[in-house]
């Protein structure tokens, strides 16, 4: 299949649902060879009969998991990291133990995803990596996302950090910071308000557009970086945030 992603490997994490997903089926409709994985087997089950997209179960939290699964793939053009989790509250709400595990899954797996894919990549001869950060922290502080945000600043100078040592060596490290999405993350996180109806309304009224984004909206922004159009960009933020930050 001839596309902008012709020939590529791609690798997603979190591709069951939301973002990944969209991002998947993106990503295979444009030529590349996806191995879209995810921590629940059942979110996988929609992808399958893609021709160019594999599903495999992967926990990003199990470091011995990743370097297995990256072992034994072929060397990646594409990392898209898009796992990652949404703790509510302010620095009074979080416990240690909710700091420890935001941290784990916004950070600390994308640092074993990119140390595992990254030897491979070089040998190969670059690659672009992706990952996922947020208008929240990233760009702008917001109520009641206190370790999130902080997780999620946390991304912004991963990815500049990796951009910078390796930017002789062909590869690429970008990152990309939505606004509120759609997705079944968001209505799991609504749906656990005493009142999910103005929950959505809150949502939706700090988007200046008036609405959510939908994950169809976001992964063209990931095919962009993962593709030879985007080829002299690297350590960047881009936003795809519906007007929050104007």
């Amino acid at each position: 299949m001839s596309g902008r992603l012709s020939g590529k490997t791609a690798l997603i994490t979190a591709a069951g649902q939301g973002i990944g997903r969209a991002t998947a089926l993106a990503m295979a409709a444009e030529g590349a060879r996806v191995h879209a994985t995810d921590v629940n087997p059942k979110t996988l089950e929609s992808l399958a009969g893609n021709g160019n997209i594999s599903t495999r179960v992967l926990d990003v939290l199990d470091d011995a998991a990743i370097k297995r699964t990256l072992d034994e793939l072929p060397p990646l053009d594409v990392l898209f990291n898009c796992a990652g989790y949404v703790h509510h509250g302010t620095v009074l709400d979080c416990t240690p133990k909710d700091w420890e595990f935001s941290f784990n899954l916004n950070v600390r797996a994308m640092y074993m995803t990119i140390r595992s894919a990254l030897p491979k990549m070089l040998e190969n001869g670059g690659g672009s990596i992706i990952n996922m950060a947020s208008v929240a922290g990233s760009i702008k502080g917001l109520p009641n996302r206190f370790v999130y945000g902080a997780s999620k600043a946390a991304v912004v100078g991963l990815t500049k950090s990796v951009a910078a040592d390796f930017v002789a060596k062909g590869i690429r490290c970008n990152a990309i910071a939505p606004g509120t999405v759609d997705t079944p993350s968001l209505e799991e996180r609504i749906g656990a308000f005493a009142d999910p109806v103005e929950a959505r309304k809150a949502f939706i009224a700090r988007q200046s557009m008036g609405r959510l984004a939908k994950p169809e909206e976001i992964a063209p922004i990931v095919v962009f970086l993962a593709s030879d159009e985007s080829v002299f960009a690297t350590g960047n933020v881009y936003s795809v945030d519906g007007g929050m930050t104007i």
